[in-house]
This record gives C-alpha cells, sequence and structure tokens, in this order.
C-alpha cells in the first residue's frame, strides 16, 4: 500500500482506481480521475500534428505552405482538429524562417473552417461564441504582434468570414490595426525586415546607429592581413571616428590614459553583436561661479569701455561625445571580438591619430562569447531586460 501525504493530510492508494483520504479520523474514498479516450485522442492527434513539421528535413517557405495546404485538401468541411493543428504550425514557424511574412499568419488563419463560428445572437458574441477557436485566432495576431508583422486587409476579410463582425478576435485586430501602423516608421534608426547574414553589413548597421550623433563620423574596415609581421588569420575590423572625437584625441594629455572597454552588446532586430568602445576619464569642471544678485548695482558693465570688446564671451559647448562618464573616442566591431582583434584595431586607429604613440591605453575587457551571433526572440527580450 502507498501511502501519500497531500497537505499534511494521511492518503492511501488503495487500488489503481481509488484512494483514502484520511484527516481527523474521517476517512473518504476518492476515485482517481482518469483521461477519457476523448482527451487520449486528442493528445495523441496533437502529438501526431506536432511530429509532422518536426519531421520535416527540408524547413523552407514552400515545404510549410505545401503541409498547410495537404492538411485543407485532405480534411472535411468542419476540418476537425484545425486548433491543434494551427498551434502545432505555430510553434514552427521560427524554425521555417516564415515568422516574418504576413502571408503565413493568413495561411493559418485561413484554416479555420469558414460560416460556422459566426455567432446568431448578441448575447453568442459578448460571451466569446466558439472561445477555443477564437483565442486561437487572438494568439496568431498576438505572434503577429510580437515579431513586428502588421496584417491587412485581407486578414481582416478572413476573420470577418470566420468568426463575424465585433468578435473578439477582430476587436484585437481593430486594436493592432490602431497601433502598429503608428509606431512603424517611428525609429529613426530603420533596419530590414529581413536581416542581412553577412557579418560586415551587420558591423556597419551597428555603428551607424550607434554615431548617428555625429553625421562627420566616418566609419572604415580595415583587414589584420594588412598588419605587417601579422601570424594571426585574416579577419575584419570596423572602426568609427568622426573629426571632433580626432580633436579631442589630439588634445588629449599625454599623462592620462585611455581605456578600451568592452565587449558591449548590441541588438539590431534578433541579432547580438559585440562592440568596443575607446574612452578617456571625464575631466573635472572648475566649481560654478556663486549666483549673481540681479538688484546689485555697484558693477555695472559699460560695454563703450570693455577692452573684450568685439571677441566671443559665449562659454564654449560640449560636444556630444563628452558624457558625464566620460569622453568617447572611437567605436569597433571585430569579427571575433577577441582581445588580439582590438590590439590590431589600436594599430589602425594609430595611423590616422598619431597621439595614441605617446598615450598608455589601458584594456578592461570583459569576458564574452565570440564575435557576432544570432540569438532568439525569447533569450534576447530576457537579455535586454537583464542589461
Amino acid at each position: 500500500m502507498t501511502n501519500i501525504f497531500i497537505n499534511n493530510n494521511r492518503c492511501q492508494k488503495l487500488t489503481s482506481e481509488t484512494f483514502l483520504l484520511s484527516h481527523r479520523g474521517i476517512s473518504v474514498y476518492f476515485p482517481v480521475l482518469k483521461k477519457s479516450k476523448i482527451e487520449e485522442k486528442e493528445e495523441k492527434s496533437i502529438m501526431v500534428k506536432e511530429n509532422l513539421f518536426k519531421s520535416m528535413e527540408q524547413k523552407d517557405k514552400e515545404t510549410f505552405y505545401t503541409a498547410l495546404e495537404m492538411y485543407m485538401d485532405q480534411t472535411n468541411k468542419h476540418r476537425r482538429g484545425h486548433v491543434e493543428f494551427i498551434y502545432a504550425a505555430l510553434r514552427h514557424v521560427n524554425d521555417f524562417g516564415v515568422h516574418k511574412d504576413v502571408e503565413t499568419y493568413k495561411k493559418l488563419m485561413d484554416v479555420f473552417p469558414k460560416g460556422v463560428m459566426i455567432p446568431d445572437t448578441v448575447i453568442a458574441r459578448e460571451f466569446q461564441h466558439y472561445p477555443k477557436q477564437q483565442q486561437c485566432a487572438i494568439d496568431i495576431l498576438d505572434k503577429m504582434e510580437e515579431e513586428g508583422v502588421v496584417p491587412d486587409k485581407e486578414m481582416h476579410d478572413i476573420l470577418h468570414l470566420t468568426f463575424g463582425s465585433y468578435s473578439f478576435a477582430i476587436r484585437k485586430y481593430m486594436r493592432m490595426m490602431y497601433w502598429m501602423p503608428k509606431f512603424l516608421h517611428a525609429s529613426p534608426w530603420p533596419l530590414p525586415k529581413i536581416m542581412p547574414k553577412d557579418a560586415m553589413v551587420l558591423a556597419r548597421l551597428a555603428l551607424e546607429r550607434m554615431t548617428a550623433v555625429d553625421l562627420q563620423t566616418k566609419i572604415a574596415f580595415y583587414q589584420t592581413g594588412d598588419i605587417p609581421d601579422n601570424e594571426e588569420k585574416d579577419i575584419w575590423i570596423g572602426s568609427a571616428q568622426s573629426p571632433v572625437q580626432q580633436t579631442l584625441l589630439k588634445e588629449h594629455p599625454t599623462d592620462l590614459p585611455l581605456y578600451v572597454e568592452g565587449p558591449n552588446r548590441i541588438y539590431l532586430r534578433d541579432t547580438s553583436l559585440q562592440y568596443f568602445v575607446l574612452k578617456a576619464e571625464a575631466q573635472t569642471q572648475p566649481p560654478p561661479p556663486p549666483p549673481e544678485d540681479p538688484d546689485d548695482v555697484s558693477n555695472l558693465p559699460v560695454v563703450y569701455f570693455d577692452p573684450r570688446d568685439g571677441e566671443n564671451l559665449t562659454p564654449v559647448e560640449k560636444s556630444v561625445h563628452e558624457q558625464e562618464d566620460g569622453t568617447v573616442l572611437a567605436l569597433c566591431v571585430t569579427e571575433t571580438s577577441s582581445p588580439s582583434s582590438v590590439s590590431a584595431w589600436l594599430y589602425f586607429l594609430q595611423l590616422t591619430n598619431p597621439a595614441l604613440e605617446n598615450i598608455h591605453i589601458v584594456f578592461s575587457l570583459k569576458q564574452s562569447p565570440i564575435g557576432t551571433q544570432v540569438v532568439p526572440t525569447e533569450q534576447s527580450e530576457a537579455v535586454r531586460e537583464r542589461s
């Protein structure tokens, strides 16, 4: 006999179908809940549909659409099990690379049978007629919103033919069509919907985004093979520096060191890149002068006898590169994000900034994975929250 304790109550399993629960001398027999044949059949159907997408060797857009068309051709008009099939397909849209395509979600929405789930009365409509199917449609729209895919008029027509007007799925669609077009082009650094695979192109996009505060910034790419007596493999290095940063580096005192910090992380949609920063410590500013009394007339300036007449007496403003935590002098993205590649970057940076020969540089590098990598959407959101 097996003894089980639930909330400090003694529970004895008598048979495979009943168990005894004892509490304060009172014994009660409870039947063991078993899965019905319908539930077992549904679980088996879900596993079959899940394995359908997992077993495909060639995972691309064409095979994904072919699987959807085969299911719609082989089922009847009611399409029994279509909700489980849609959920199984929705879990694999990222594996097939069709998660950014609006046609994919329209084909998934088209799997629902048409005309059989439209409510006849207002009460049925407000009580979410066919809640399982409507929630599945809302999950498809949630996935579109997560991937930044804006639905179109055809999506509205499909939802209207499936669930009718003013359904919960239609309301979700209307909210998306109100907010998503507003934020579609709101970013001042637009990125292509399908990100390039070339790491050098991604590095240029990242450097352009980070240095957009100074339009005179020049981005250059170097190859470590151009360094004399270089024994390492030939890798690329992307560097970004503006004329203002070159002037700040030229005026930097030689007795104060510079610091190379990184690798830091920047995200371009689902792609993660690492970059390094050449910085100088923030210069200590003199204390501000005491506030002037506006009613004090003992020392009125006479502009006609001012010896500094004609000079620009306005204070010099700081550049955008001089921040409170330090002065940013250059940025770089390397192919491997290794310390040796950063040293090679400083070699190329010295060619355009001869003042680096007489300045000590301190490396404050952190341990990190190698270079450019693609991070899944779920992991990238968690990393953004932790950073």
